[in-house]
């Protein structure tokens, strides 16, 4: 399962099924997230902030992730992930994320 805050500041729970990466579960679930490019870390539009108590977990972004990221106006260094690079784990079940603005 997900929470994920929507871009009114509504939460919705979603499922989140084992083949799936967290941008194709919150596409898949009808979450206004674009995903341009299909997962292939080249668009930065499944920009999420992933709440603190899973940052840790999933470390910060790196290499192209971050590069995409800090070009967005929305930029949190401690808390912004792409979506598309966020496997699903068994250790992530209840990940908390809000989707960031729209650039």
């Amino acid at each position: 399962m997900i929470k994920v805050t929507d871009r009114d500041g509504e939460t919705h729970e979603l499922d989140w099924e084992p083949d799936q990466s967290l941008m194709e579960a919150l596409r898949d679930n009808d979450m206004p997230v674009l995903a341009s490019c299909g997962g292939c870390c080249s668009c930065a539009t499944c920009h999420v902030f992933v709440e603190s108590d899973h940052i840790e977990q999933l470390g910060r972004s790196e290499g192209e992730e971050r590069e995409l990221l800090e070009e967005t106006e929305a930029f949190r260094p401690d808390r912004s992930r792409l979506a598309c690079q966020i496997a699903h784990s068994g250790s992530l079940a209840g990940i908390a994320v809000t989707l960031a603005p729209e650039e």
